[in-house]
């Protein structure tokens, strides 16, 4: 089954207030369309997305977006297109599902302002639509619910403005409060949609277009953690749920250390942060076996919470085979760039015997800091012996150790 997400990141918010889109807001330390948008790129059974942003925002997206459409482009990541939204949620839906894949046989549409749905919750709207047609993320009220009126009880004359009366009390056990994800059957969608241009009909959420169109709404149990920022008192929350259960502290970076070996062999260049350097055997590997490359990857993407470098290059995938490590290197910072990180400095300590590498350390600090997209000044490459003790300190074999610090990109 072909899944396709859309994240309904069209509005403006202007319940909310101030000069920018709510979307772009940090909560945690992180991006509120950021979050939202990685719940769907990091879920298993999610093919592709499509993001409806405003328009001037489509043109010039955040950078971990552009981040996530070339890595897209390049094959390291899920299909992400970005189109520009309309006037309202129902038009820039539309205009997100006539960018949804041929292929697609389900549709599951998230608002950007929800950044902390649950891949469960994910998972379980996506099996329920796929065996009912549609279904929804709802919680049940825990209140009771009360209709109101504008006119007092027994009078015809409407209440001055603010004030409301109660007309009836509804039993909350049938009162659902809905949530996104919604997901639809990609026919069952487009009927809805279709319907709603043709009868000009406007709708909060396309669960409403699906009942209006005389199909069934399947509830799936939602989560009190998955809210909806609509004002500025709810970022209070949005930051307890970021931390934990606790206020979040502002983040300012995060470390992750790498580590490489290789054994080092006759016939091959002895490659060292993109600098080929003069000796009489250089290391064996898949690649182009540079382990100051290796180690500095494996740090920012263990800062990055992304695994090692096996995971994304593999050494059985022939596409890697004699890759230039510099490339390696910097595909994962754009990768992490796409996590909304950008890198702060590394540090590096070489372990080899022979030869020397201090002539080459600065030639080497450019090339590596080039890749990373930072300053040299922020790059430290240190060389070291392992005074003639086990296989490196034999001469047999080189190694490097690596720290990275990454921090959060400022909001855009």
């Amino acid at each position: 089954m072909h899944v396709t997400a859309i994240i309904a990141a069209g509005g403006r918010g202007q319940r909310f207030g101030g000069d920018r889109p709510k979307q772009l807001l940090s909560v945690g330390g992180r991006p509120i369309l950021e979050r939202s948008v990685d719940a769907f790129t990091s879920h298993p059974s999610i093919d592709a997305v499509v993001v409806a942003l405003p328009p001037a925002l489509a043109d010039d997206p955040p950078a971990y977006l552009r981040a996530a459409v070339a890595n897209a482009l390049q094959g390291t990541g899920k299909p992400l297109r970005i189109v520009a939204g309309g006037e309202r949620r129902q038009d820039s839906v539309m205009s997100a599902f006539r960018a949804v894949e041929k292929a697609s046989d389900l549709v599951v549409i998230h608002d950007a302002a929800r950044p902390f749905a649950s891949a469960d919750l994910i998972s379980r709207t996506i099996a329920a639509a796929a065996e009912s047609g549609a279904a929804i993320a709802a919680v049940r009220s825990r209140d009771t619910v009360k209709r109101t009126d504008p006119a007092s009880p027994g009078s015809d004359d409407r209440a001055p403005e603010g004030e409301h009366y109660v007309r009836e009390t509804i039993p909350r056990d049938t009162i659902y409060l809905a949530q996104t994800p919604q997901a639809f059957q990609r026919d069952v969608l487009r009927r809805a949609l279709e319907m709603g241009e043709r009868e000009g009909v406007s709708a909060t959420d396309e669960a409403a277009l699906v009942e209006l169109a005389g199909l069934a709404v399947r509830l799936v149990d939602g989560e009190a953690s998955n809210i909806k920022i609509t004002t500025p008192e709810d970022m209070t929350l949005g930051e307890t749920i970021a931390g934990g259960g606790r206020a979040a502290p502002a983040r300012t970076g995060r470390a992750g250390t790498g580590y490489d070996l290789h054994r080092l062999v006759a016939g091959r260049p002895l490659i060292l942060g993109g600098v080929t350097i003069p000796a009489e055997r250089g290391a064996l590997g898949h690649s182009d076996a540079d382990v100051v490359c290796h180690a500095v990857t494996d740090a920012i993407l263990g800062a990055a919470g992304l695994g090692d470098i096996g995971r994304h290059f593999p050494d059985a995938d022939p596409l890697w085979k004699d890759a230039n490590s510099i490339d390696l290197l910097q595909r994962v910072v754009a990768l992490v760039a796409g996590q909304g990180y950008l890198v702060g400095n590394v540090d590096v300590t070489v372990i080899l015997e022979t030869p020397k590498i201090r002539d080459y350390i600065d030639a080497m600090r450019v090339s590596v800091a080039a890749a990373l997209g930072i300053d040299a000044g922020r790059v430290s490459i240190k060389g070291k012996t392992n005074e003639g003790l086990d296989a490196v300190g034999r001469g047999e074999a080189i190694a490097a150790h690596a720290v990275a610090l990454i921090r959060s990109m400022p909001n855009s």
